[in-house]
């Protein structure tokens, strides 16, 4: 339960899987992708790829909203096999390099092929999602649960530390392009390329060091993992009315992680469409964010020991919609972007790392991987709604900043739910004792 050393493994997944939200998710992929989309359009600024007719500008939002879709159906019922096998590291490693080659053939994007760029990010971003759900089912093996707070948010820190010094050394390539004697395409492809194999290479270290436990359930002689994990799917979500507070829990999750990973899918869109900020300015503000967040995953793992894990996150929901409606109402400089990066760094992964810890009280024994499954289709949720609306709002209105006036009711709602939460009862409900500190 304790393994120091695979705690320490366990982290380095972080650090390994975090390149690809950086590099990839985060910078590069949506403004370079839109170009692409762009060349490839017609006259009216438009594609038509299996002929639906597309804004090139709305593309790159909308597979995002697709992958996201696509998790949300496909992550409950891994969550469940994985419950009732011993293959949950097996499963981490399938999904890992799926992602990490989707991401490496990134580098063929150029031209007008927007539409293989479009269908290797659906694979990359659905494999990190399916990643993520093994990964977080190992946190209540490896750690007791007055400790799964500093584990958590250390896995975070180290996450951003990772992604930062990537993203730091793709700033370095990028930077240096012209005296290298490589186009900013080129430098591009390489950027998102090198995530892949960033991903593929550090993922080495959990799978050799986390360990396989004994699943709480086996299949009966003729059936399969499969046949066992659908069924175990659906017992789970009936018995879901056992755990209201978890229930109510994920439900505040949903809505205020939408505000969360929309913005971190298409900051660097906003920042270069609507405010016309170079690349090299994007890179810079999001490279910060990395190095800020890390400090931030563990300042908020302190302000959790002193007010409580619930109310630290409060605090961060407050903040978060804060620096939303002032994007809204008045970003407009480069200098603004870059101080409410900063804001938002402060806070973005101790959200993310406590609301990870909290949940792993309120989740009985043995069925963690299920439990994960539905904590991940929690994050990815609404998630497609956020890009689904910027991409409608580009589309129809021409304008960027309207889909952002969203946001704050995703937080505001999550908000007002989270509050309402009786996290003590979600964990005795779960048959877990309650540790000092929720």
């Amino acid at each position: 339960m304790n393994s120091r050393r695979e705690r320490i493994g366990w982290y380095f997944y972080d650090w390994a899987n975090s390149a690809f939200p950086a590099t990839v998710v985060t910078v590069f992929l949506g403004p370079w992708l839109t170009t692409v989309t762009k060349a490839a359009a017609g006259a009216d600024g438009f594609v038509y790829p299996l002929g639906i007719k597309v804004h090139a500008g709305s593309f790159f939002p909308y597979v995002v909203s697709l992958s996201v879709l696509v998790q949300v159906a496909l992550l409950p019922i891994l969550g469940a096999v994985a419950d009732s096998s011993h293959r949950k590291k097996e499963m981490l490693a399938l999904f890992a390099y799926a992602g990490a080659g989707a991401t490496l053939g990134l580098w063929s994007v150029d031209g007008t092929r927007y539409l293989p760029g479009g269908v290797l990010f659906l694979i990359a971003n659905v494999s990190f999602g399916a990643s993520v759900v093994f990964y977080n089912a190992f946190l209540p093996e490896i750690a007791p649960p007055d400790r799964r707070n500093a584990v958590s948010s250390t896995g975070w820190a180290l996450g951003y530390l990772g992604g930062g010094l990537l993203l730091a050394l793709n700033l370095a390539l990028f930077s240096h392009a012209a005296a290298l004697g490589l186009s900013t395409g080129g430098v591009v492809r390489l950027n998102l390329a090198s995530a892949g194999a960033w991903w593929a290479v550090f993922t080495l270290i959990p799978l050799l060091t986390l360990r396989n436990r004994a699943p709480a359930r086996l299949p009966l002689p003729g059936q399969s993992y499969l046949t066992v994990g659908f069924r175990q799917l659906r017992r789970t979500l009936g018995d879901a009315r056992r755990y209201p507070q978890t229930v109510l829990f994920l439900g505040a999750y949903l809505f205020y992680n939408d505000g969360i990973q929309t913005v971190i899918a298409l900051a660097s869109q906003f920042g270069q469409e609507e405010l016309g900020l170079p690349i090299s300015t994007l890179t810079a503000v999001i490279l910060m964010v990395q190095f800020v967040a890390f400090l931030g995953s563990l300042l908020f793992e302190r302000v959790a020991a002193a007010i409580g894990t619930k109310r630290a996150v409060v605090v961060s929901l407050v903040i978060w919609t804060a620096t939303v409606t002032y994007a809204y109402g008045w970003l407009r400089t480069g200098a603004q972007f870059f101080v409410l990066g900063a804001v938002i760094a402060l806070v973005l992964g101790g959200s993310q790392a406590l609301s990870r810890a909290l949940y792993s009280h309120m989740i009985p024994k043995g069925q963690e991987a299920e439990y994960f499954s539905l904590y991940e289709v929690s994050e990815r949720g609404t998630s497609w709604l956020g890009p689904l609306l910027f991409g409608l709002a580009l589309q129809l209105t021409g304008s960027y900043r309207i889909a952002i006036l969203s946001l704050s009711a995703f937080f505001l709602l999550g908000l007002a739910i989270l509050l309402r939460v009786d996290v003590r009862r979600a964990v005795v409900e779960a048959g877990n004792e309650p540790p000092a500190g929720l």
